[in-house]
């Protein structure tokens, strides 16, 4: 049985534009085969109107360092040569307010469970043909049945922090910080690291004014989670 190509613009046709009146959809690319990245690039831009290709990166640190970032959307490829794993890459975009589609070479249980756990609102395979990417897309858009209103976040995240220019945290800050950006509340913070509520609560305060007195603001969930991206904790 012959298999249609992934990618093959002569084999696919693009899903239907979204309503009138509606603006593109703002996307990046992140693939670090270069020849991928270009055919996929390519194909969108000329054969799928509703998204407005603003970003094609080939690193983790291309993506998240762009003027562009963060986007509406995010197409991801699961396995990258950087050691920054999908779970932190994905929660990550989702903190500057873009969704992730993840497309991934293979298809195990394992990585498809990862990066649906972090966030990524839909995983596609490579050997898929194109429409089932874009269509997932689509709907990750909100341009499916189910519409939800765009998230817009300014975020301009600053180069990676040396380490002796970082805060220094305690093993109890650094797992607290961790577990909160990994999408827990205070509550289950505590409960995961076996301690009180008050005792949580102190370690994410404490992180919070050390990061304040560094200069990086921390007043929200999405700002601990870009603060702990930049630092290498979400690994």
């Amino acid at each position: 049985m012959t298999r249609t190509p992934p990618y093959d613009p002569a084999a696919t046709t693009p899903p239907a534009a979204g309503r009138d009146g509606e603006p593109p959809i703002r996307l990046a690319i992140l693939d670090d085969h270069e020849i991928l990245l270009d055919s996929l690039a390519s194909w969108i831009e000329k054969n799928a109107p509703q998204f407005d290709l603003v970003v094609r990166a080939s690193s983790w640190l291309e993506l998240v360092h762009s003027e562009a970032f963060p986007t509406d959307l995010v197409i991801m490829d699961l396995q990258l040569k950087e050691s920054v794993s999908i779970g932190a890459r994905v929660r990550t975009c989702r903190a500057a307010g873009a969704k992730v589609v993840v497309l991934s070479a293979v298809d195990t249980p394992e990585d498809r469970d990862a990066a649906l756990a972090a966030g990524a609102v839909a995983y596609v395979t490579k050997s898929q043909p194109m429409t089932e990417l874009l269509t997932a897309a689509l709907a990750a858009s909100g341009r499916g049945p189910e519409r939800t209103a765009p998230t817009q976040q300014a975020w301009r995240p600053k180069p990676l922090i040396p380490e002796s220019a970082r805060p220094r945290l305690s093993d109890g800050e650094r797992q607290a910080l961790v577990l909160y950006a990994d999408g827990r509340t205070t509550s289950e913070v505590a409960q995961a690291m076996n301690v009180q509520y008050e005792t949580a609560k102190t370690y994410l305060r404490r992180v919070r004014e050390k990061y304040g007195k560094a200069g990086r603001p921390t007043s929200s969930r999405a700002d601990l989670i870009r603060r702990a991206a930049e630092d290498g904790y979400l690994t």
